[in-house]
């Protein structure tokens, strides 16, 4: 799969593998090594792809921050004897980062994109330059995981971790990327369990009013 590619594969169903995927993401976002290690064996007992959960743990740094991605990659290679195969990228490749990086991040936001790069900026330009070269560019536009699953991936991740603004935008995220109304309930209701009961409950009330009023009241900041 090439990067072009890469974000063009819909999720017409949350099949057992996707489920396991998005828990996982959860798990690795707010729980415990043991929580991440059992989530791992429910991967392998899913048939999730290695690849698949390599994507995860790497894209799990923008997410849950860089310490908790170094223990998911440990748990990930203790629990299922994986070694990362994906492509290996240098920064010399950062003009490809940013032009990739606009491609998704403005398929991501519609037509709220260029909201979304002024409310960044003003808050820091920084922080908006690595957020469309680093987050988007280097990390999400990566091929191995369509945009779809990473998105329901970052769905269970600001959940997990009551990140209720940047919830709100992935809900529009995964919908503007392919993803169908039923498939994003659907992975909320997998993450019950992992999730607590309650947060659960408020990210399905905030998706209803992302189906209801069907525009972005506030872009992150």
């Amino acid at each position: 799969m090439t990067h072009a590619s890469a974000g063009r594969v819909s999720v017409p169903s949350l099949d057992g593998a996707t489920a396991a995927l998005v828990r996982q993401s959860a798990r690795i976002t707010a729980g415990s090594e043991e929580d991440v290690r059992a989530g791992f064996a429910e991967c392998l007992a899913a048939k999730v792809s290695q690849r698949w959960q390599e994507e995860l743990v790497l894209q799990s740094y923008l997410f849950a921050g860089f310490p908790r991605a170094l223990n998911a990659a440990r748990e990930w290679r203790r629990s299922q004897g994986a070694s990362g195969d994906g492509p290996q990228e240098s920064y010399a490749d950062v003009y490809d980062f940013r032009v990739r990086g606009q491609e998704t991040c403005e398929r991501v936001y519609g037509a709220f994109y260029e909201k979304l790069r002024g409310n960044i900026r003003t808050l820091h330009p920084a922080l908006d330059e690595w957020m469309i070269v680093e987050g988007y560019g280097k990390v999400l536009s990566r091929p191995g995981l369509d945009l779809g699953r990473r998105e329901l991936c970052i769905i269970a991740a600001c959940a997990a971790a009551g990140q209720d603004r940047q919830l709100h935008s992935h809900l529009h995220g995964a919908l503007n990327a392919g993803v169908s109304a039923d498939v994003v309930r659907a992975t909320i209701a997998a993450l019950d369990g992992v999730v607590p009961h309650e947060i659960l409950s408020r990210a399905l009330l905030l998706f209803a009013r992302v189906l209801g009023k069907g525009s972005e009241e506030s872009i992150h900041p």
